[in-house]
């Protein structure tokens, strides 16, 4: 059973009078060496009125400090989390923002049709944001966006460090890909 946390009371104070300004982010990794997260991804994250993380965080304490930027922060876990996280955090969420329903898992499964799956596995949501592979991905599955923030720390494969923003008004998503580096 998905946990549902709803989140329409937040006012914008976001791009636009009324939008919600949901910034997300995932597989970070932290802490690992000197790596920390970017500070152009920490701006947009104090700027948000919500910010979520779709998996990997690793321990309680960068948790923590990403709780204490300010924005309420909502997460699931990931493959890579500690046990406590594991404790803490659920599989799957639902969040409810700006009248939007935004679905959040860290592992989509196998590539090939990952989008038919996730849209499944979270019926009436208007987005799915995922992690696990480290490569954004902005796009469409009917009415439905999938997305992946990338990474902002650790981006393997994908060509940049990236993160998401999403302007929500009124039930409509306006995803952007922010590039880090």
């Amino acid at each position: 059973m998905l946990a549902t946390q709803k989140l329409d009371g937040i006012t914008g104070r976001g791009a636009r009078f009324g939008a919600v300004l949901v910034a997300a982010i995932a597989d970070t990794h932290l802490p690992r060496g000197a790596r920390r997260i970017p500070d152009a991804c920490l701006e947009r994250l104090r700027a948000a009125d919500l910010i979520l993380h779709a998996g990997d965080v690793s321990t309680l304490a960068v948790l923590e400090e990403l709780r204490a930027l300010g924005p309420p922060v909502h997460a699931v876990f990931g493959n890579a989390d500690t046990p406590e996280l594991r404790e803490l955090l659920p599989k799957e969420l639902v969040v409810e923002a700006g009248g939007a329903r935004i679905g959040m898992a860290h592992v989509p499964g196998p590539d090939a049709g990952h989008e038919v799956r996730l849209a499944k596995r979270f019926p009436g949501c208007d987005a799915v944001v995922y992690g696990h592979t480290h490569r954004p991905e902005v796009a469409r599955h009917g009415r439905v966006w999938i997305l992946n923030p990338g990474s902002p720390t650790e981006r393997r494969k994908a060509p940049q460090h990236t993160m998401l923003v999403l302007e929500i008004e009124a039930g409509e998503i306006r995803p952007e890909l922010v590039v880090l580096d």
